[in-house]
């Protein structure tokens, strides 16, 4: 009797679902949620914190596009440090991660069940919060494909929404000020800026970029990864940087300055001062339609991340390690991920974002320090890389890195630092005490089983 192969991911995905994927993850709305606040931290200058921010993330970009092409397999952040530094230490930047890709959903259908409640006070708040776990883990049990075609026009709607905002600012200005205006250098320079308060700014913009990085997750299930990865990387990273900018340049110049009723919702009393009640309402939507994109994809990748740390029997193959035989995906994760994400109903949007951050800065160092270990250890080995795209930009990756974990609240960083211990003890469980490697798949891509029909 022939042993059939277990079944495994089919490759479908196209260089433009990648970043479409990867724009839904980051999702390019955030820019308003957040706008307030960053006005408050750099004196009205938000597009120069998003700028600053983007040439920053551009470094890891570029480190993450680089192993993407070594290691054309899912798991991300883990799977690049485990093979390019070591196996244990892989394992810990992966148990970091789970942080961001654990908790990332939860925040996203927190958030968005937050807009709900605030336009329906009627109904509570934990019915939209399932309702919108319920329609994602459905979604992303079904298949990779289904959640694709749904994301596609989550995404059409929400650019919608972002460029009828934008073109609601600049008549707005147009109409106060006159044509001209619409040249000001204003918000990226005032005289309230000052070096402190951009790079606070920076700091906290930067968290918009999170889950350009989440691409990489979908390595298995893209075609020609070698190839497509690195480009959807820098893509996602560039394009969602260049809408950050933008919407926040034409919103600064609609509202100057950083004064605020409430800088936590800032963005729908600009909404009402540009377009009135009707805009207001419908902005309200493109904000739901955000966080169900970005839901869609937050859910998915934190599924294949649990599949690849399964796949190795670092976490137990047995539960998390298993493809659905019929949907061909890693329905056991999704389901967990949408289960973990009714923790939710206990918490606030502050409280569950603190688990995010600490877990994404550390994969991002770590990624930039695999690129240079990768060139060390094939410099002896005869194969030589150039040293700006594997010391010098990776070097300085990892110091801005560094620099944007350094400056978390102290909540963040205790809270981050007490889930890497519990991983040293599940390590130091897994290696005897640290005495052999973490554990490790070996499958082929002659192992895979074509995609069903």
């Amino acid at each position: 009797m022939v042993n059939s192969p277990a079944p495994a991911l089919a490759r479908t995905l196209t260089l433009r679902s990648v970043v479409l994927f990867g724009l839904a993850y980051m999702t390019p709305m955030i820019v308003l949620g957040t706008f307030g606040v960053v006005a408050d931290e750099t004196g009205g200058t938000v597009p120069t914190a998003y700028l600053l921010a983007l040439v920053a993330m551009l470094f890891t970009a570029h480190s993450y596009g680089r192993m993407s092409a070594a290691h054309p397999v899912a798991g991300s952040a883990y799977t690049y440090v485990r093979r390019a530094v070591d196996s244990r230490v892989g394992f810990l930047v992966g148990w970091a991660t789970l942080l961001d890709y654990f908790f990332l959903p939860m925040v996203i259908w927190l958030i968005g069940g937050a807009y709900l409640h605030a336009q329906y006070p009627g109904v509570p708040n934990w019915v939209w919060i399932v309702a919108f776990i319920a329609v994602t883990t459905a979604l992303n049990v079904r298949g990779i494909k289904t959640a694709e075609r749904v994301n596609d026009l989550l995404m059409v709607f929400q650019i919608l929404v972002i460029g009828i905002f934008v073109l609601l600012s600049l008549r707005h200005v147009v109409s106060a000020d006159g044509a001209g205006a619409l040249a000001s250098a204003t918000p990226f320079a005032n005289s309230a800026t000052t070096a402190t308060g951009i790079s606070a700014g920076a700091a906290l913009a930067a968290y918009s970029f999170l889950g350009f990085d989440a691409v990489t997750t979908l390595t298995e299930e893209t075609l020609e990864p070698e190839r497509t990865m690195p480009r959807a990387i820098m893509l996602t990273a560039l394009i969602g940087g260049a809408i950050f900018v933008a919407v926040a340049y034409t919103t600064q110049l609609a509202h100057p300055g950083s004064h605020f009723d409430d800088a936590g919702s800032a963005a729908f009393e600009i909404a009402k001062t540009i377009g009135g009640d009707l805009f207001s309402s419908f902005f309200l939507a493109g904000l739901v339609v955000a966080q169900a994109a970005s839901g869609i994809a937050a859910q998915a990748s934190a599924a294949r991340l649990m599949y690849a740390m399964g796949r190795d029997s670092v976490l137990p193959r047995r539960i998390f390690g298993r493809i659905h035989p019929k949907f061909r995906t890693p329905a056991v994760n999704v389901l967990l991920t949408g289960a973990i994400g009714l923790i939710a109903l206990r918490l606030d949007v502050a409280t569950s974002t603190s688990f995010i951050n600490f877990g994404a800065f550390t994969a991002f160092t770590f990624v930039n320090i695999s690129v240079i270990a990768t060139f060390v250890r094939e410099r002896r080995s005869g194969t030589r890389h150039g040293v700006l795209s594997y010391v010098v930009v990776p070097a300085i990756g990892a110091a801005v890195d560094l620099w944007l974990l350094a400056h978390l609240d102290g909540k963040a960083i205790t809270l981050g630092l007490i889930w890497l211990a519990l991983g040293i003890v599940q390590l130091a469980w897994l290696t005897r005490l640290f005495r052999k490697a973490p554990p490790e798949l070996s499958m082929t891509e002659d192992e895979r089983l074509p995609e069903p029909v």
